[in-house]
């Protein structure tokens, strides 16, 4: 059957992206800082920032603008809504430049107040269309980190936490190689990630977003051509930090270099890596039984075997992040780069910093979901330790090398090496060994469940920090 060859309404079934589509809702956090939407608003955000800060600084031909008006003029920022943005895309349907669009939306709107008038040119004053896109680029990047990436981090990691305190004593078998190794508990695996989360998500939030207002190659050139006696790079350097709350960067081309944008999406890539390995590990313990999934009503694992719960979540949080991890990668690899003093290959590319992000956003939402549906099953786990006594032959040469018995690691390695090692087998060596009766003792009371370490408390020690 041919496709259809009249245009298709956009609507989610049609969407050509599942974050537009089957997962839009789930994504609705991140349009009000990463849309075309967003975009926009922030470009007017920085150029009302930029003329008020202008009509301040001692310009002869513009007057200082009122704070009722500055008000009014911050309103349009505050009230920007989709009749708003359709407004400046029908503007740049005829100039075919989306920042000069946003600067005749405000020229526009500036007609309603008379006082006004003689300000319109100066809007856009000395600027290329990069002072706009490259600090509206770090408001939306600010925006989203503060109010959705990092709430959404934060909950997987005090999920993490609290599996770590509720799981500190539950004993599990380890695996090294994919074969059995001294034994740890759930909680302390948990706790693991959670430590490293916790790094991660520190080093995301310590980014520090740069922006620069310097004009056409970074040289403030139309600046002082038109007001040599201004200090225009102190009045730029307000403009970033105090009014929008970035961070300066005195030296750019053109463009403002992207370095930090691109140290941002590393450390989120980072971020994903951390959590993809735990999806990875959830998936196989829950294969091996160790942890059961809360079931919902209605809810289908597989469409010909009914007894199946698949862990979809997991499964769907990793392939998520793989495609974050992806378009981050590239993002950071490309947007540093940039031919001369300016190419227009990071224009396009900066376009898909909210499906970068969104991919990662519906990954943390999936692997939240997954694991609120974990629940221990302490019988497989004391199964899988029960038949792995061979386990303690680490405890049992470490004690032979403190008492310089001869070769303890090669006896133990003779005794169990591809071997079914039972309680009663590792309990006559143990017997039959020259050591002191207290650490003789000890030896024989261990099993394969209690011979943990420090793993509890360790457990107990990350879920109860409070950061």
């Amino acid at each position: 059957m041919n496709a259809p060859t009249t245009p298709v309404t956009p609507t989610p079934l049609s969407a050509l992206s599942p974050l537009d589509g089957r997962y839009a809702a789930k994504l609705d956090p991140l349009r009000p800082h990463l849309s075309e939407s967003a975009l926009m608003r922030c470009r007017v955000r920085v150029e009302i920032e930029w003329l008020i800060a202008l009509s301040e600084a001692g310009l002869p031909e513009l007057e200082p603008i009122a704070p009722a008006l500055q008000g009014e003029l911050r309103r349009l920022v505050e009230t920007f809504g989709d009749g708003d943005a359709q407004a400046i895309k029908a503007i740049e349907r005829v100039t075919n430049h989306d920042v000069k669009a946003v600067e005749y939306w405000i020229k526009e709107r500036l007609s309603a107040w008379p006082e006004l008038a003689r300000s319109s040119e100066f809007v856009h004053f000395a600027c290329t269309s990069e002072d706009i896109n490259n600090t509206a680029h770090g408001l939306m990047l600010g925006g989203a980190r503060s109010s959705v990436l990092l709430p959404a981090m934060r909950a997987v990691l005090r999920r993490l936490k609290q599996l770590a305190r509720d799981l500190a004593d539950a004993p599990m078998l380890s695996r090294t190689h994919g074969q059995t190794a001294s034994p740890t508990t759930l909680g302390k695996e948990m706790g693991n990630v959670a430590a490293r989360l916790q790094r991660a998500i520190d080093a995301v939030a310590a980014v520090e977003l740069t922006a620069k207002m310097n004009g056409a190659v970074g040289n403030y050139n139309a600046h002082l051509a038109a007001y040599p006696d201004i200090d225009w790079e102190a009045l730029a350097r307000r403009v970033v930090e105090q009014r929008l709350g970035l961070r300066f960067n005195p030296y750019t081309i053109q463009i403002e270099p992207h370095d930090a944008m691109a140290e941002l999406f590393d450390a989120v890539a980072r971020l994903n890596t951390v959590l993809l390995d735990l999806n990875r590990d959830v998936w196989g313990y829950i294969s091996w039984g160790y942890f059961k999934q809360r079931t919902k009503a209605g809810e289908i694992g597989s469409s010909t075997m009914p007894h199946k719960v698949n862990p979809i979540d997991f499964e769907n949080s990793e392939g998520n992040l793989g495609l974050a991890n992806a378009l981050l990668r590239h993002l950071s690899d490309k947007l540093p780069v940039s031919r001369f003093q300016r190419d227009l290959t990071d224009s396009t590319v900066l376009r898909n910093m909210g499906v970068a992000l969104g991919y990662g956003l519906l990954a943390y939402d999936s692997l939240q979901r997954g694991l609120d549906k974990l629940e221990p099953n302490p019988k497989a786990l004391a199964a899988d330790l029960d038949a792995a006594w061979e386990v303690l032959a680490e405890p049992v040469q470490t004690v032979m090398r403190r008492h310089g018995l001869p070769n303890p690691y090669e006896q133990l390695k003779e005794l169990t090496r591809g071997k079914a090692i039972t309680r009663e087998s590792m309990h006559a060596f143990i017997s039959a060994l020259p050591l002191p009766d207290a650490d003789k003792a000890r030896l024989l009371a261990l099993t394969p469940a209690s011979y943990t370490g420090k793993a509890a408390e360790l457990a107990r020690r990350i879920g109860d920090d409070e950061r």
